[in-house]
């Protein structure tokens, strides 16, 4: 059988994802670069892309600065990494140093996030208005228990529970503005009892909601289906012939500078609790958080990613790419920041076993060692990930 490939589409999803890699990973390296220059540690090289070496740009201050033909990010060259031998080695400087040294790439990665996710709150775009509206509560779900407080317009008691109808405006002190902002509030709070308010026949009640982490199948973790308010009309049958949204409308929405940075942190702080709730879930045989009854692999490599950037510029423009970047950056500084040998958790989790052992130091030979089976392991599980990603491309 042979493929089809679309050359155009394949040039058009490696180009941007192949300089954002290479802008993500050099801002890394420049955050050990800066820091080692900082200590007076010698830094041999600076290599734009990985080798083999193309050429050496220039030499000054004792360092390289060379262009790779591999253009998929960089690499900073310590002296003595793991030899303490020479006194400017990394090695020898004090382990503060090298801590700092070693967590200064990731810094600048969540550093790097932060600006674009602020960036990205500066650029006006457009926030649905058409809300969230409950659609079907399945039965014995933590909303079709929900204890809910207030009266409604005629002085009654409400109905206990969630019901089909009810207007969902506020999930956990956050406002809620349509169905996206509903599953990501909701999303956030996995594990515990959240407060939603709500619009039920023109009155505000407060609902107590219990969002589970492995709910069953096709219920999702609070029992509740939800869509945006419809008006239809329907035939004799009592069938929908067509309907459109209640409330269709739009707002444009961005913030000035002062504001967006604290709202980039928050967001990153967000994003960082989400990937923390997806991993529980998944690690618990939970169906994750992806929205729509979609399948989504559990992990992706290179390949997928270059694909999910085509498809991002192709259906939603450049300025997405932003958040896509800020998404990147901070994977990247979480995957580097992983007790993983040859990583930067790896190299710092012997500093630390230096300091519980008294100061004795693991043999170079043997750190070495270590980091080298680490950085095989990596590629061989890079390897299995991007076959199953154009196994999945080209099914």
């Amino acid at each position: 059988m042979f493929l089809a490939f679309d050359a155009v589409a394949i040039v058009r999803a490696a180009v941007p994802f192949l300089s954002l890699l290479l802008i993500l990973v050099l801002i890394h390296e420049f955050g050990h670069f800066l820091a080692a220059k900082a200590f007076g540690i010698k830094v041999l090289e600076f290599g734009i892309g990985f080798p083999p070496k193309a050429k050496t740009l220039f030499t000054k201050g004792g360092t390289e600065y060379s262009l790779n033909w591999l253009p998929i990010g960089g690499f900073v060259r310590l002296l003595g990494e793991e030899d303490p031998s020479d006194p400017r080695s990394l090695a020898a400087a004090p382990r503060w140093q090298r801590l700092t040294v070693m967590g200064a790439g990731v810094a600048m990665n969540l550093v790097l996030a932060v600006f674009l996710l602020s960036v990205g709150f500066m650029i006006p775009r457009e926030r649905s208005l058409s809300m969230a509206q409950i659609v079907e509560v399945a039965q014995g779900s933590p909303a079709s228990e929900a204890t809910i407080t207030g009266e409604m317009r005629d002085g009654t008691a409400p109905v206990q529970g969630i019901q089909p109808g009810d207007l969902v405006i506020e999930v956990a002190g956050r406002e809620i503005k349509n169905t996206s902002e509903m599953v990501y509030a909701s999303r956030l709070n996995l594990g515990e009892t959240q407060e939603w308010i709500i619009v039920r026949a023109g009155a505000t009640l407060t609902a107590e909601v219990y969002a589970r982490w492995h709910p069953p199948a096709d219920e999702g973790p609070t029992g509740v289906r939800i869509g945006a308010p419809q008006t239809c009309t329907y035939n004799e049958n009592s069938e929908p012939i067509s309907c459109e949204l209640k409330y269709p409308q739009t707002e444009s929405e961005w913030f000035w500078p002062w504001e967006a940075f604290p709202k980039g942190a928050s967001s990153l702080v967000d994003t960082m609790v989400l990937t923390v709730n997806e991993i529980r879930v998944r690690v618990g045989g939970g169906g994750g958080a992806s929205v729509g009854g979609e399948d989504q692999p559990a992990f992706t490599g290179p390949v997928g990613i270059a694909d999910t950037t085509g498809d991002l510029i192709k259906e939603a423009g450049w300025r997405p790419l932003i958040e896509f970047a800020a998404l990147l950056s901070l994977n990247l500084a979480i995957f580097n920041a992983l007790p993983i040998p040859m990583l930067d958790g790896g190299r710092m989790f012997f500093v630390f076993l230096e300091i519980v052992r008294g100061g004795r130091r693991i043999s170079p030979e043997k750190e070495g060692l270590v980091h080298f089976a680490g950085f095989a392991l990596m590629m061989v599980g890079v390897l299995i990930v991007t076959y199953f990603d154009i196994a999945r491309l080209v099914t």
